[in-house]
């Protein structure tokens, strides 16, 4: 029997091979791409993010000026150019992101360098600008005369349209205004209500705006409780006022004005007239060292020398101590005072003519 011949298999003899798909090579070639879109848009990303910060440094008080008609990119030139921002294309993209490209204003604006690009637009958006402006000071204690030449000097408002307002202008805005009792003794009608304090107006602001920004401050420092407790002491503002705009002229240190206020008080309920050297010093229109026996006889509805009662009207423009003095006002027997002549501008106060003579004999020795 012939053994069985075998034919050599010629496949299996071959070495195998791995076979690639097709698809491998593209599928790689898609998540380079990606990734490369990724690290392209991350990259983006952070530029425009860095682009848009702050700008770093010591803050610095920076004037910008913008033309009415500036476009976006003008306006962002000028903000890069004044160190404000980092980058005007990126300030004019971001905008124009936020939809706030029509409400920017034009005008003169104060920035510090360190502001984020939302804080410039705020104030762009508001037009918040630089407003040219004055600044003066009115003393406690002036009178509408002082006030109004010293605005004049300065060149805040003249003189003259000052006092129109102060006696004819309206002021519906204050009630406390309709409330000034009308009389042809009272030398200006808005005396005591022109609050002594710092202000800043604008360059252009007439005398008008002056007297309602000074009224404005009346109202701000008038308590509504105030009003309450002259009600129980049957006062009106006005005569409250009027009463503060002696003490502000008769004392200067703080803590006395409620011991003087007290004097006038019990002057009042006993029916005894004021004799307060500042209505006299007010109906002669200067300040003297030492009134005369004549100056205390001149003739006028503000001596209360010679006059019961209060004058027709306030005398100066009393502060904040000087109000809060005679709505309350310290409690007490005395009628009388003297200023020591000690060098502290304070006051011997006593209870009875024979005391007060008394400290006036002690006043003079001082």
């Amino acid at each position: 029997m012939k053994p069985m011949s075998v034919k050599p298999d010629r496949q299996a003899d071959r070495p195998v091979v791995m076979r690639r798909r097709r698809g491998g090579g593209l599928f790689r070639w898609i998540v380079a791409l990606f990734l490369l879109m990724v690290v392209a848009v991350g990259g983006g990303s952070l530029y425009i993010y860095q682009q848009l910060q702050p700008v770093e440094g010591e803050q610095t008080a920076k004037n910008v000026t913008i033309p009415s008609g500036s476009s976006v990119r003008d306006i962002g030139r000028l903000l890069e150019e004044a160190g404000l921002i980092r980058n005007a294309d990126m300030f004019s993209y971001y905008v124009k992101y936020k939809g706030v490209a029509p409400e920017l204003k034009a005008g003169e604006y104060l920035f510090t360098t360190g502001q984020t690009i939302d804080a410039l637009l705020l104030d762009m958006t508001e037009g918040k600008t630089v407003v040219s402006a004055k600044r003066f000071t009115i003393p406690e204690g002036w009178n509408v005369e002082q006030i109004a030449e010293h605005l004049d000097k300065e060149g805040i408002v003249a003189k003259a349209a000052f006092l129109q307002e102060v006696d004819k202008g309206e002021f519906p805005d204050y009630p406390f205004v309709a409330q000034i009792p009308a009389s042809k003794e009272r030398k200006h009608r808005l005396e005591g209500y022109l609050f002594p304090e710092t202000y800043e107006i604008k360059k252009d602001a007439t005398a008008h705006d002056v007297v309602s920004k000074m009224l404005a401050q009346f109202e701000k420092e008038w308590k509504p409780e105030w009003t309450t407790e002259l009600q129980q002491r049957k006062l009106t503002v006005d005569q409250a006022v009027n009463l503060a705009s002696i003490v502000e002229r008769e004392v200067t240190v703080d803590k006395e004005r409620p011991l003087v206020a007290g004097v006038y008080y019990n002057r009042i309920r006993d029916k005894w007239p004021l004799q307060a050297d500042a209505t006299v010093q007010f109906v002669l229109g200067k300040q003297r060292d030492r009134l005369t026996f004549e100056d205390l006889k001149v003739k006028s509805p503000y001596n209360t020398y010679t006059n019961p009662g209060l004058p027709p009207g306030p005398i100066a423009n009393p502060g904040r101590a000087s109000l809060e003095a005679v709505v309350k006002p310290a409690k007490h027997e005395y009628f009388f005072y003297v200023t020591k002549k000690d060098g502290t501008s304070e006051h011997y106060f006593s209870r009875t003519l024979e005391e007060h003579n008394a400290n006036n004999a002690k006043s003079r020795g001082n």
